[in-house]
């Protein structure tokens, strides 16, 4: 995403003609969307959107667990090894 970002921030300076990104080539312009397209292809082949997608998932759900204890009024574990 920050390729993204940085990608459009170079176009709207070069469109605007503004300081020495108005000289640069196209070339370097465009490299932060190809980077990008880079990542995210990379990313999806080898799964590691789905890894960060499964860990955050669970750990949305262990943090659900743990509030459901502790308003049943239930010890979860770490608070029993205290």
């Amino acid at each position: 995403m920050y390729l993204v970002g940085l990608g459009l921030v170079f176009l709207i300076l070069k469109f605007m003609e503004i300081g020495p990104v108005a000289v640069w080539d196209w070339w370097v312009i465009l490299a932060p969307f190809a980077l990008a397209i880079a990542w995210w292809a990379w990313a999806d082949s080898t799964g590691y959107t789905k890894r960060k997608a499964m860990e955050s998932e669970d750990a949305k759900r262990k943090a659900r667990i743990e509030r459901n204890r502790d308003a049943m009024g239930m010890l979860s574990n770490r608070k029993k090894r205290r």
